[in-house]
């Protein structure tokens, strides 16, 4: 039997946010907020192979990088929305 599994995502307002709170992108990637701010939105999970590991202290140094606004004009990322 295979199990379903979920990112779960509170920011409602993001282009892969569904209901229940579940976040649709068929990857993400979680930095630091250090990293995540001094990089460009198109670095995400795409490039994440090639990145480099960042440390963090706490769940309060990291951030979602794959974060896109539902309605703003940022480029998407190259991550698929699934369902």
């Amino acid at each position: 039997m295979e199990q379903n599994q979920h990112i779960h995502c509170l920011v409602e307002n993001c282009h892969y946010w569904g209901q229940g709170n579940v976040c649709h992108a068929n990857e993400i990637m979680v930095t630091t907020d250090q990293f995540g701010a001094s990089q460009p939105d198109e670095v995400d999970a795409k490039q994440a192979p090639s990145l480099s590991t960042t440390p963090a202290d706490s769940c309060m140094d990291t951030c979602c990088k794959t974060f896109v606004p539902r309605d703003g004009d940022i480029k998407l990322d190259g991550v698929k929305k699934i369902r």
